[in-house]
């Protein structure tokens, strides 16, 4: 009786609120109508005519006109911004930069809407008897950093077709046929894949191609150039900021000449009619590595030539960008091969576009001597020795990060340790060293790596088209030369998270991760060029020039201390912040009768004493050779120069 009597103003309050509940307005979803065609293998009728006026360097304005023809009796022609960008592996198209939109037909204005879910979709309204429709738009690239990528200085340009213009919808952009010209700043010089050139004045035109050409064919061009003939039809083009940043000395030249020819040793085939390196020596100019089928669009420092052997660390850029012709062009993972810039990039083989190619970078810098050998090695031992202290690996795997440039767009993280990134390059290309030195190993050093880079690029030479491929390829072209549970070992590696840091290929290559307490070659020169310092690997951060942490590793002595990114580190143990007196002050709490690291912080306007429990000293990740004897192991045979004579020049 008492428990049913307490339970009757429950009971009425459940109902109440049952009722108040069911009144609720509760609408219901509208239907979202695709309302943009997928893209078919048919041929769009008629040739665009694109018109671009880059002179505007002051202002960063490109000025497009761009006329498209539109079928007899159309009513609407529905046109498209590239969002999905080759390259890029996400939806980069910085439709944002796009303004000034108009259209006109027979020089009268007509009306457009964006597409209201679809919003890189432009309808545009035909009226009666439209043959085409005249697009005016005005690409406003960044002025500063913080907007983008800046692309135009006063000294020099880097036109991406695909950031000013359109494209009609429903047709694989291969069969849309388009004819440009560009006007450039007086005096300027122009170099691009583009065929066909000719000028007039300032004013540029190439011959007809078509869409998909376009967009992989990007323009650099300067008031101060030169260009240099590598072979096999290959041309270093460079634009400089100064004129005396051109001038390179015949061995720069030689080992730009020796990477070509290391690419077509290793790979078999060449896949382009002509390749056009694109180079910019600028600070001014945006950082940029970026493939494309018959050229690379590539930033270095002013000083890449003048300085040539203390920028000798940041050589792999060249070589990463060439082998991209091969690998993520000629050969593309199935999904990230698209018909136009509409429909979504997949990124589950990353690892394979990518990472190989970070592996062939690596590998074709060190035979060519765009880098030496020990700065290789110390750039393989700063991937490797990463991994070893990253929290992300046991929940995130390989595969997983090639779907970070879609909802990452490298944005700086707050732990990248645990979020991990796009990791798929540099653990990539351990796992493809692993692959090669299972190869060595299992046939007795009859089969490497370079025999399956033949059997997988070399086939078709002079083709510029792609061949998608899926993994089961991989396995089949790697049991043909040696049979192993290829699938098995991909499969643990890649696909599966909670694995051990990827050593096993340095290991079985002779080599052994050790750390020591200075960096190794290349990691010296790349704090030594940002005036950082890395403490990743022991305290746990990375700190700008004035001592500002940029980066703080999940659960590291420093982490576990309160020390996060943006966190200014003001005195050490008493003394004013340096980089020195860091490195002394860590090498000093070392072993139990350390001194402590006792350091005063500024976090915003606040400002506190912090100690840090950390006793293990500096530590910098080398590669140790470990194999007994004089014979190149497994490692030093994959870097030797495969160029006839070139690794007897090497050792005199």
């Amino acid at each position: 009786m008492k428990t049913t009597l307490a339970a009757a103003p429950l009971l009425l309050a459940l109902s109440v609120s049952t009722q108040a509940l069911a009144a609720n307005s509760a609408p219901m979803a509208v239907p979202i109508q695709q309302t943009v065609p997928d893209a078919q293998d048919v041929a769009y009728p008629g040739v665009m005519m694109l018109d671009i006026d880059a002179s505007d360097v002051a202002r960063g304005a490109y000025k497009v006109t761009q006329t498209i023809p539109v079928a007899s009796g159309a009513k609407e022609v529905i046109l498209l911004y590239p969002q999905w960008l080759p390259g890029n592996h996400g939806p980069r198209g910085p439709l944002a930069e796009l303004v000034g939109v108009q259209f006109f037909v027979d020089g009268k204005p007509v009306e457009w809407k964006r597409d209201r879910v679809e919003v890189y979709a432009f309808h545009v309204m035909l009226p009666a008897g439209a043959k085409e429709v005249v697009a005016k738009l005005i690409h406003t690239s960044p002025l500063q950093s913080a907007e983008g990528r800046i692309t135009m200085t006063p000294e020099m340009l880097n036109l991406q077709w695909e950031k000013m213009s359109l494209y009609p919808a429903g047709h694989y952009v291969r069969r849309i046929r388009v004819k440009p010209t560009v006007t450039l700043p007086q005096g300027w010089t122009p170099a691009t894949a583009l065929d066909g050139m000719s000028m007039s004045g300032n004013r540029v035109t190439w011959a007809e191609t078509d869409y998909e050409t376009l967009v992989d064919s990007p323009i650099f061009a300067g008031k101060y150039f030169k260009k240099w003939d590598l072979g096999q039809n290959v041309t270093l083009n460079v634009v400089a900021d100064k004129p005396e940043q051109l001038e390179a000395k015949p061995e720069h030249i030689a080992a730009h000449s020796a990477l070509v020819q290391e690419a077509k040793l290793a790979f078999g085939a060449n896949h382009f009619d002509h390749y056009e390196f694109l180079l910019a020596l600028s600070d001014k100019i945006g950082g940029i590595g970026l493939e494309h089928h018959r050229s690379s669009e590539n930033q270095l420092e002013p000083e890449a030539f003048t300085e040539w052997a203390k920028q000798e660390w940041d050589r792999n850029l060249l070589p990463h960008e060439y082998a991209h012709s091969w690998s993520g062009k000629f050969r593309r993972p199935a999904r990230l091969w698209t018909p136009d810039y509409r429909q979504p990039m997949q990124g589950d083989l990353l690892w394979t576009y990518e990472g190989q190619d970070q592996f062939w970078g690596a590998v074709l810098a060190a035979r060519s001597g765009m880098q030496g050998k020990d700065t290789v090695l110390g750039m393989l031992a700063a991937w490797a020795g990463g991994f070893t202290q990253q929290p992300g690996r046991d929940w995130r795997s390989v595969e997983d990060t090639g779907f970070d440039p879609v909802f990452a767009s490298r944005k700086p993280k707050p732990y990248s340790s645990l979020a991990r990134n796009e990791d798929y390059y540099t653990e990539g290309a351990l796992v493809w060293l692993e692959i090669d030195q299972i190869l060595r190993e299992g046939t007795g050093g009859k089969k490497s790596i370079d025999d399956f880079a033949k059997a997988f690029f070399g086939m078709n030479p002079g083709d510029y088209g792609q061949i998608p491929f899926e993994v089961d390829e991989i396995v089949t072209k790697l049991n043909a030369l040696y049979p192993y549970d290829w699938a098995k070992l991909i499969d643990t590696r890649i696909n599966q998270p909670g694995q051990p840091a990827p050593l096993n290929g340095i290991e079985k290559g002779g080599y052994k991760l050790v750390w020591k307490e200075e960096p190794n070659p290349y990691m010296k020169a790349a704090m030594d060029f940002g005036k950082g310092l890395s403490l990743a690997n022991s305290v746990g951060i990375s700190l700008d020039k004035d001592g500002k942490v940029t980066g703080t590793r999940w659960d590291s002595p420093a982490f576990n201390a309160g020390i996060v990114t943006g966190t200014q580190i003001m005195a050490i143990n008493g003394t004013a912040y340096s980089a020195d007196d860091m490195k002394k002050a860590v090498t000093a709490a070392k072993g139990e009768k350390g001194q402590p690291l006792e350091l005063l912080v500024k976090r915003g306007n606040r400002f506190e004493t912090v100690k840090i429990d950390y006793k293990d000293g500096l530590r910098y990740p080398w590669l140790e050779r470990v194999a007994p004897g004089k014979a190149p192991t497994g490692l030093d045979l994959l870097l030797t120069p495969k160029r006839p004579g070139a690794a007897a020049a090497k050792k005199k």
